[in-house]
């Protein structure tokens, strides 16, 4: 029997264009192509997040005509489901109404279940009636839908194809199971050199306009004044007709604007009232003081919903829970420095998230111009959930502590957080700099050519996207038929 594949791909990577390459390259190898992904696919994959009515072009939709099968119960274990339906949950509650112009209907506990309960049903049932026996994923699942394909996938044994875009420039990472990603494995066969890295403090491409340690004050934005408008008439259109409500929103937003550095614009993408909350909030901060020359770890906040907390966070996507445990790793005379993501807005960042971290006496919450260089310089180390920050950090001989699993997991210097693991193994854990760079070089040659997100094409130089296009289907198919190795491996054969 041929190869039956149900792929996941969404419009906005290049896997829609990948995935046809790779039928014209197989041939009759794959035998069944199930996609999800835009209107041209077999699912559209949008549909199912915000549980609408839309279809993919002249197909059915996915809840046409269906009826229970039990499938959730005769594939998965109670303990499995557990925590599969919290990581479900958790990925699909980034299209709540309050964090989303086009959000589901979703709004209790029990609704969430309720919908797992169908999705999973539905979709274990298309894939057994199709016979699926691999899947490929363009991007760690994080989305709900990819979400739930992955969990039933995992629950029937099925071979898996996870890729993701590495921070390099035309490099690209891939993986059986979310929990292999980060592990490398010696291969004797395998010859490579070491890659020369120089200390260096990156600019990441999506943290472009973000300043260090300028801390010039701000005004309300034509952007801000444009998300407010369309808030006020997607949600709360009575407030135009009430000068006093739209005067407060105004007056408000000013007043944030004057606290916060010219470089933030937080109303620039999205508005809605509780982010008015979560922004008066943290800038009480701004005017906290704190000493670079005192012993102190720097914890820095992820952005969320974020793939690298959602779902490569585990339990510690409640970034609170990582800072507590990290308060009980430490001796108290040792502060936590901690900073908010620059682009952080109201998700998960209630009150109670920094009521939670203001009980811990070691933390200091720091003003949002902290420069992040200066911050990881001066600590005994860093912490992370999986942030690129911990990489910044080893570059420069740094020990991070990470709660998550990342790409530079088997890095020396880099300690995965486990209930044994004591303050003085990370503290005198000493990087050797060439071991650090003989990891890189097996990381890059174990890594695969290519980029299979297409926000990642400007940092290839010459470009060619039907050569990129054609290359990466070549690799991927090789990955699926087990005739090229994935980039990582099960943990145990670890470095």
């Amino acid at each position: 029997m041929g190869m039956r594949l149900l792929a996941v791909a969404t419009a906005k990577r290049a896997s829609e264009v990948i995935l046809k390459e790779m039928v014209k390259e197989a041939g009759e190898e794959i035998e069944f192509l199930l996609d999800l992904g835009n209107m041209e696919s077999d699912v559209k994959a949008s549909s199912m997040v915000r549980l609408n009515m839309k279809t993919a072009k002249e197909k059915n939709h996915i809840m046409a005509d269906v009826k229970y099968t039990g499938a959730l119960q005769a594939i998965e274990s109670q303990r499995v489901f557990e925590q599969d339906i919290s990581e479900f949950i958790d990925h699909l509650f980034r299209k709540d109404s309050r964090y989303y112009y086009r959000p589901h209907n979703l709004f209790s506990l029990q609704d969430y279940m309720d919908y797992y309960h169908i999705l999973f049903d539905v979709m274990a049932s298309k894939i057994i009636e199709n016979r699926i026996t691999h899947m490929i994923f363009f991007i760690i699942p994080h989305l709900g839908y990819d979400t739930i394909c992955y969990q039933i996938g995992k629950a029937l044994g099925l071979k898996i194809i996870i890729t993701i875009q590495s921070p390099f420039p035309n490099r690209y990472f891939s993986m059986h199971s979310v929990e292999e990603y980060g592990w490398l494995s010696r291969d004797e066969k395998i010859t490579y050199q070491p890659i020369k890295i120089e200390p260096k403090e990156n600019e990441w491409f999506y943290m472009k306009g973000i300043k260090q340690g300028e801390n010039k004050k701000g005004k309300i934005t034509l952007k801000a004044i444009g998300s407010i408008a369309k808030f006020l008439l997607l949600r709360k259109p009575s407030y135009l007709l009430n000068p006093f409500k739209l005067h407060s929103i105004l007056k408000r937003t000013i007043d944030i604007y004057g606290e916060l550095p010219e470089w933030r614009d937080p109303f620039a993408r999205f508005f809605h009232t509780n982010e008015l909350e979560y922004f008066e909030h943290i800038t009480q901060y701004e005017e906290t003081s704190f000493d670079l020359n005192t012993d102190f770890v720097y914890f820095s906040l992820q952005m969320q919903p974020e793939m690298t907390t959602s779902a490569l966070g585990g339990w510690y996507r409640d970034q609170a829970l990582a800072i507590e445990s990290l308060a009980l790793l430490l001796p108290e005379n040792v502060k936590i420095y901690v900073k908010e993501n620059p682009k952080q807005g109201a998700y998960m960042r209630g009150p109670m998230f920094f009521h939670r971290l203001k009980r811990i006496p070691s933390v200091v919450i720091l003003p949002s111009f902290a420069n992040t260089h200066a911050l990881t310089d001066h600590s005994l180390f860093v912490s992370t959930i999986s942030g690129t920050v911990g990489w910044e950090a080893v570059q420069k001989g740094k020990n991070v502590l990470i709660f998550g699993k990342t790409w530079y997991r088997s890095f020396p210097g880099v300690f995965e957080y486990h209930e044994s693991l004591t303050y003085q193994e990370i503290m005198e854990y000493k990087i050797q700099h060439e071991e650090l760079e003989d990891v890189l070089g097996l990381l890059m040659t174990k890594s695969h050519k290519g980029v299979v997100d297409r926000h990642y094409a400007p940092l290839v130089e010459e470009y060619d996207k039907d050569r990129n296009f054609k290359d990466v289907a070549k690799n991927i198919l090789g990955l699926l038929q087990g005739r090229e190795k994935t980039t990582f491996s099960d943990q145990s054969a670890g470095l």
